[in-house]
């Protein structure tokens, strides 16, 4: 009996030794971290957001939401994993923090999409002629009540979409009522499938590193392990672009990684 005691606890250190090496010596693990830190008081860290709307430089992007860019492209929350894009907490409740266009696009909302949708770029601005999609998840509440705005309701398809356009509001929508994610927007850059079809945004393979699209090192193995943060950005003065006006309260700290929560996506 005594030794399965032993055993035990010395699973427990080792799993807590396994917890504290990985927040402390790993990028990923520093990031979640600084994430944890800015959902429990955001106030105190007001300095590590990004404003909607806001360009830094010359880069082709406006910033789609307000928020700390906590997770990065190409971050690592488990062994294999490769996380697909941006995730920007605005540290507020679900249904809050809007989310607007980072670019001009045609918008789909898949007739069983939630908290998703999707833009195609004809163009992308950095390949001319070459086409992107660029993805929205995570803007619905925890039951699936969507915060998308009701101009673009389920099944919508190729809708003109300027820079700027209101889309919706974070959420914690995970597909799973009893286990929601932190409130965040997941922002990430599709590839196309040479066909017209947008690929699964599932791997990060099919994904571009968004980096050079907002002029903000947003790829996980080439930041310093501060929030992301531009010392350049310009206000984009647009008649497409809303402002809005709401208060940051601490919420629940709570938050989980994305596994397989964007399940909304499809491959075609």
């Amino acid at each position: 009996m005594r030794n399965r005691v032993v055993m035990a606890a010395l699973v427990v250190i080792a799993i807590v030794a396994g917890v504290l090496i990985y927040l402390k010596l790993t990028p990923s693990g520093a990031r979640s971290g600084r994430v944890w830190d800015f959902l429990t008081d955001p106030a105190s860290h007001a300095d590590w957001k990004l404003a909607a709307g806001s360009r830094c430089g010359s880069a082709p992007f406006i910033f789609p939401t307000d928020g700390m860019a906590g997770f990065l492209w190409d971050d690592s929350f488990r062994v294999g994993h490769r996380h697909q894009g941006i995730d920007i907490f605005a540290g507020t409740e679900a249904g809050v923090a809007p989310v607007i266009a980072a670019y001009d696009g045609y918008l789909t909302r898949l007739a069983d999409w939630k908290s998703a949708v999707i833009m195609r770029v004809p163009s992308d601005p950095l390949s001319p002629g070459r086409q992107i999609w660029l993805y929205y998840a995570h803007m619905a509440a925890a039951d699936g009540t969507s915060f998308i705005a009701e101009e673009f309701p389920p099944g919508a398809s190729e809708i003109f979409v300027a820079a700027g356009t209101f889309l919706g509001r974070q959420g914690d929508y995970s597909g799973d009522p009893n286990n929601p994610v932190g409130v965040h927007l997941h922002f990430s850059i599709v590839k196309d499938d040479g066909q017209g079809n947008f690929m699964s945004e599932l791997s990060i393979r099919n994904t571009y590193d968004p980096s050079p699209y907002f002029g903000i090192e947003l790829n996980a193995k080439n930041n310093d392990g501060q929030p992301p943060l531009c010392n350049a950005l310009t206000r984009l003065h647009s008649p497409h672009f809303f402002s809005f006006r709401y208060s940051i309260s601490p919420i629940h700290p709570f938050f989980q990684e994305e596994a397989s929560w964007n399940s909304e996506i499809k491959s075609y």
